[in-house]
């Protein structure tokens, strides 16, 4: 089985076969590159052909995806409640929120 899944950044993908997950962070057309970070933190790279010749599936956030970001703060988060994954719009000030 192949990859049916085109890479969209921000979005996560499961690997059947290895039973990874991650996260495209980068596409690079002129290099032919598409860079992913696993849940793990750790990074990695497919070019297009390995990407279309794996078993790769779309899936969603799961639910400890910030797990290898354990150093940072909550407040580098842009909300207060981890669970949440989005910002709380009652953290954010008017100012930040306009930006």
């Amino acid at each position: 089985m192949t990859t049916i899944a085109d890479p969209i950044i921000g979005s996560w993908y499961k690997d059947l076969e290895n039973n990874l997950k991650f996260k495209v962070i980068n596409i690079e057309d002129d290099s032919d590159s598409i860079e992913v970070q696993y849940l793990n933190g750790d990074i990695g790279e497919y070019d297009q052909e390995s990407w279309y010749g794996s078993t790769f599936e779309y899936i969603e956030d799961p639910e400890d995806w910030s797990a290898p970001f354990d150093d940072i703060e909550s407040d580098d988060l842009g909300y207060s409640d981890t669970d949440e994954h989005r910002p709380n719009l009652e953290d954010v000030d008017i100012e930040d929120y306009l930006d």
